[in-house]
């Protein structure tokens, strides 16, 4: 009986101990499930929250590029007149809200058809000369299903615009219209993209769409044609002759007697005639004649804008004759340096030589520049970067004084020919030579064919 009862003890704890453990997992269970309930109730707030964030700086984006200041102030209009006009009974007030409510949403429409649009715009010359106009055309086709209202191109042109009206357009329909560019100065000019614009009479709504076509307009400068020998102050095109000695080449320098190794056909006959011992002919080796180009780049080396001009003009005249002389030449100017470390680092910018069309591309980019090297460390570098120089042009503004001049020249092989070109629009042509270095002053760019031609022949 005692063991019975035992037994139904340990069976009643045992019962107990598996309600209270399927209590605490029940409770456990439940606890979880609210848990995962609040985690997904944040994160759908957190969602909503985003959604409607994104959904508000877009609305701000869009109210910011299409309404107006006019457009802002009938949205002011009939936000304030309506709910004066609810919260304190105002007739008026609610008129005015109503009637502003009324102008925002008449002017809604005109937007629509932005994109209905097809802009194909082609300009005759891609690249003309400074102080040139450029023509072009426009074409423009309703692209969408329904009739496009009238509406408005805007062309940027540089700093410029250029607008055009576009009248009522019915499905598949096109108009063309001429686009006449006034002339330009020196520089790459961006034109386009062609924007549309849509907007309301009133003025209060505005959109915009902005189309992909964009041409680079290259304006190049003015140049003016010099003669085949204006490096006639290099005599022979063919090439300079050297001080080092050789067997074969053009320059006769010689005659020396046969060692062993000589070429026979180097042999003078008459000499070995007169001799008794073979005697051979000894030349100067002669080297192709190598230009260089070098302009300066800082502002405060020029009295103005139009001097710059000028002597990029100079610079390019004499690049574009030695280009097309297949010569070998080197264009060089100064470059931009950061000012945090103007001083410490040197930077040069070589225009490209491959044709001409390709050198007057980079001076229409060239620039001036507020922290460059001066003109005498950009000749250094040029001097540098090539050793067989035979002649060096210097172009400068007449804010560069002779002993820099001279200082550039030094800065030059001792059997490079040196020319100065300082251009100055005040000063009459003139040529004249000072210790050793010639300089040319033009105060236009057709003085510098004439002042080269006067040097070849002189």
């Amino acid at each position: 009986m005692p063991d019975v009862n035992l037994t139904e003890s340990r069976l009643t704890r045992a019962s107990a101990s598996t309600m209270a453990t399927g209590s605490r997992t029940s409770i456990t269970s439940t606890a979880a499930r609210r848990q995962r309930r609040i985690v997904r109730t944040v994160v759908r707030i957190a969602e909503w929250w985003r959604v409607a964030t994104d959904a508000a700086r877009a609305a701000v984006r869009w109210a910011g590029r299409t309404v107006r200041p006019a457009g802002a102030v009938v949205v002011a209009a009939a936000t304030i007149g309506l709910l004066l006009g609810i919260v304190f009974g105002w007739v008026e007030w609610m008129v005015a809200g109503t009637a502003a409510l009324l102008l925002l949403a008449m002017a809604v429409p005109f937007l629509f058809g932005a994109r209905a649009y097809e802009v194909d715009l082609s300009l005759t010359h891609e690249r003309v000369v400074a102080g040139t106009g450029v023509t072009g055309e426009i074409v423009v086709r309703n692209v969408s299903a329904r009739p496009a209202l009238p509406g408005r191109l805007d062309i940027p042109v540089g700093r410029g615009l250029v607008e055009f009206g576009v009248p009522l357009l019915r499905p598949d329909q096109s108009t063309t219209e001429p686009l006449e560019i006034p002339p330009l100065p020196r520089g790459v000019v961006r034109v386009g993209p062609v924007t549309t614009v849509r907007s309301d009479p009133v003025g209060l709504l505005r959109r915009e769409h902005a189309f992909d076509d964009v041409h680079d307009l290259f304006v190049h400068p003015r140049t003016v044609g010099l003669p085949s020998t204006s490096a006639g102050l290099v005599r022979d095109l063919e090439g300079n002759a050297t001080r080092r000695l050789v067997d074969a080449d053009m320059s006769f320098h010689a005659i020396r007697e046969y060692v062993p190794g000589d070429s026979r056909r180097q042999v003078h006959w008459k000499s070995t005639a007169k001799t008794g011992r073979l005697m051979v002919r000894q030349y100067e080796e002669s080297r192709r004649s190598r230009m260089a180009v070098v302009f300066a780049a800082a502002t405060q080396e020029y009295a103005d804008a139009d001097e710059y001009e000028l002597a990029v003009s100079a610079a390019a005249s004499l690049g574009l004759r030695a280009v097309r002389d297949a010569r070998d030449i080197d264009i060089v100017t100064g470059s931009e340096i950061p000012r945090v470390v103007k001083g410490r680092l040197r930077a040069i910018r070589h225009v490209p030589i491959v044709s001409p069309r390709a050198m007057l591309d980079g001076f229409s980019a060239v620039q001036r520049h507020e922290n460059t090297m001066p003109v005498e460390d950009v000749c250094r570098f040029a001097a540098e970067a090539n050793q067989r120089l035979s002649i060096a042009f210097v172009v400068v503004g007449s804010a560069v004084p002779l002993a820099r001049l001279r200082q550039a020249a030094l800065a030059f092989p001792a059997d490079t020919a040196v020319a100065a070109v300082i251009c100055d629009e005040r000063a009459h042509p003139r040529m004249q030579s000072i210790a050793g270095l010639t300089v040319l002053t033009i105060g236009t760019l057709d003085d510098l064919s004439g002042l080269l031609v006067r040097g070849a022949t002189s």
